[in-house]
C-alpha cells in the first residue's frame, strides 16, 4: 500500500471514489473533504491529503492533520479527518492497512513530533469502531459537537516529545 500526492494526473479519479451505499451517512465526499483541506490550508492548520494506492490501483483517500500543541490542544498529534476505501474495494483489508499507514507516516513526524494518532467516528459505524479497536485505538471519552467519538493511538514515546 502507497499513499500518493493528490495531483491533477489523480485528481478526478479520487474524487469519483464512493464507498458503499450504506456508509454514504458516514461520510462526505472527497470533493467536500478536498475543499475543506483547501480553507483549512488557507487559515493555516498543517492538511495532509492523500490517494491510497494497492499498486497502481487508487482504492482510497485520505485525509489527516498535524497539531503541534501550542494552540488548542494539550499536545501534539496527527489526526485523521477523513479515510475512505471505494466500495469496490472494500472488505479486502485496505482500511486496515490504510490505517496502519497512516500510523506509520505519523511516526516519521514528517510534519512534527506527535503524542498521539487521533480518529473521529460516528458511534454507530460498528466497522469503524471496531477497525480502529483492533489497531489500539482506545475512546477518550470526548465526543465532538457532531456526536462523533474520539479515538486515539499512543505512539511510542522519543525523547525529544513534552511530556504532558
Amino acid at each position: 500500500m502507497e499513499f500518493r500526492e493528490i495531483t491533477w494526473d489523480n485528481f478526478i479519479e479520487c474524487i469519483e471514489l464512493k464507498v458503499a451505499e450504506e456508509q454514504k451517512r458516514f461520510i462526505s465526499s472527497n470533493q467536500h473533504a478536498l475543499a475543506e483541506a483547501y480553507i483549512a490550508s488557507k487559515e493555516g492548520q498543517v492538511i495532509i491529503t492523500f490517494a491510497i494506492y494497492k499498486d497502481e490501483t487508487m482504492v482510497g483517500f485520505i485525509m489527516m492533520y498535524y497539531d503541534d500543541g501550542n494552540g488548542n490542544f494539550e499536545y501534539s498529534s496527527y489526526g485523521v479527518f477523513k479515510i475512505m476505501i471505494d466500495g469496490r474495494y472494500q472488505g479486502k483489508g485496505y482500511g486496515k492497512e490504510a490505517v496502519e499507514k497512516a500510523i506509520e507516516f505519523a511516526k516519521t513526524s514528517s510534519h512534527g513530533e506527535a503524542r498521539v494518532v487521533e480518529v473521529t467516528y460516528n458511534p454507530e459505524n460498528i466497522i469503524a469502531k471496531n477497525l480502529y479497536a483492533s489497531l489500539g485505538f482506545v475512546e477518550t471519552g470526548n465526543t465532538h459537537p457532531s456526536g462523533e467519538v474520539y479515538a486515539e493511538f499512543v505512539l511510542p514515546k522519543t525523547p525529544y516529545l513534552r511530556s504532558v
